[in-house]
């Protein structure tokens, strides 16, 4: 990381990390963490803390201890290895809309939220080689399944990204989806998706479960309205209340209502893209981000 206002580095090579605002509130092991990035192990920072190499204003602190605004972070020499560049041919992410402490980017079918094994192009690598210089790299706030397109909101701030992931758990922010299905409804039918859901097979599906003491076993709701039928397929609007994995694509398809282009629930010869779009989220204070799919 190359020294600027907030990062300080004397010829002894001791580093004076200084807290942005962006980063008020954050536990001292999730600051450095956040700062000197994944190719520095958690084992060692904890060390470095434990041991007193690190000081926050001249002073011990332990590792979960939450920092301030304007405190001075003092860490030993440490070798920090350069992170993984994002491929030069990777696409900036459409920035929809922002707010205090948050921003929302359009995330395109087949990318996924976070870099995995084989991959590292991802939206939160994507993020972060947007904003370079940021204290706080924006950091997403929930997951989109890798073919699943639409809005992704990140917090930009430590207290940004807290109030988005409260208000995903308390259901205070509202997540609208829209989805192409094999089927056919009636215009204005709504259904309502009310189900217990369970991991089965090697392949982490998700299936419906019977009853709700399947182990394991977690509720999912959302409703479905259906805005136009055809005489094979129909679109619908999916208000999502719970947030579990895969839980709109197997929902649909254990009514016989498969997403169209989804290999893993759909049909065995799905089109080559999953129409499966998040396209509004309302955020507890009214503010409304909306993105149509091209499809």
């Amino acid at each position: 990381m190359p020294p600027d206002k907030a990062d300080t580095t004397q010829r002894s090579g001791v580093r004076h990390l200084e807290v942005s605002p962006e980063e008020d509130g954050q536990k001292l092991l999730q600051f450095l963490s956040r700062r000197l990035g994944p190719d520095v192990p958690g084992s060692l920072l904890m060390r470095l803390i434990r041991s007193g190499q690190v000081r926050v204003d001249s002073a011990r602190k332990k590792p979960f201890d939450r920092l301030h605004a304007g405190q001075r972070v003092r860490l030993p020499p440490l070798r920090v290895a350069d992170p993984a560049p994002v491929a030069p041919d990777a696409p900036a992410l459409a920035v929809l809309a922002r707010g205090p402490g948050w921003i929302a980017v359009a995330k395109p079918a087949g990318l996924p939220s976070q870099p995995g094994t084989g991959h590292t192009d991802a939206a939160s690598t994507r993020l972060a080689a947007m904003f370079p210089a940021a204290t706080f790299t924006p950091t997403p706030a929930h997951r989109l399944d890798r073919d699943t397109s639409g809005i992704l909101l990140a917090g930009t701030s430590y207290q940004g990204l807290r109030g988005l992931q409260r208000a995903f758990a308390d259901h205070s922010l509202r997540k609208f989806y829209l989805a192409r299905v094999h089927g056919r409804l009636t215009p204005g039918q709504t259904l309502v998706l009310s189900d217990t859901l369970a991991k089965t097979g090697g392949e982490q599906r998700q299936r419906v479960s019977p009853t709700p003491a399947d182990a394991g076993g977690k509720p999912a709701l959302a409703l479905a309205r259906c805005l136009e039928s055809g005489p094979e397929t129909a679109l619908l609007e999916l208000d999502l209340r719970t947030g579990r994995t895969h839980q709109l694509r197997v929902q649909l398809a254990s009514r016989g209502l498969p997403i169209v282009g989804d290999r893993k629930y759909g049909r065995p010869d799905a089109a080559p893209r999953m129409m499966l779009h998040a396209w509004k989220i309302i955020l507890p204070d009214g503010a409304t981000v909306c993105l149509e799919p091209d499809w």
